[in-house]
C-alpha cells in the first residue's frame, strides 16, 4: 500500500468503501440549488470558498467527513471584508 493510501485508510477506515464525493447544496445568496463535487482525499475537515454555478456570487463551503464516509456539508455566505 501506498503512503498516501495508508493516510487515507488512517481517516476512513475499511468498511464498505463508500466516501460522498457529490453533494447539493442550496445558495446562501439566490435560493438555487447547486450540485457540488467533494474531494475526500483534501482531508477530513475542509474549509474552501466556491462559487454559485448560477449568480456566481461567493460561498464559504464546510465539509465534515463522517468515520463511515459520509459528508455533512454547509454552505454559507462569503463575507466580502
Amino acid at each position: 500500500m501506498r503512503e498516501h493510501d495508508e493516510e487515507l485508510e488512517d481517516e476512513f477506515p475499511a468498511g464498505d468503501g463508500t466516501v460522498e464525493t457529490e453533494a447539493t447544496v442550496l445558495c446562501p445568496y439566490c435560493g438555487e440549488i447547486n450540485e457540488i463535487g467533494l474531494d475526500p482525499g483534501s482531508g477530513r475537515h475542509q474549509d474552501y470558498v466556491e462559487d454559485c454555478q448560477v449568480c456566481c456570487r461567493p460561498w464559504r463551503v464546510i465539509v465534515i467527513y463522517l468515520p463511515d464516509g459520509a459528508a455533512e456539508v454547509s454552505v454559507e455566505a462569503e463575507s466580502m471584508d
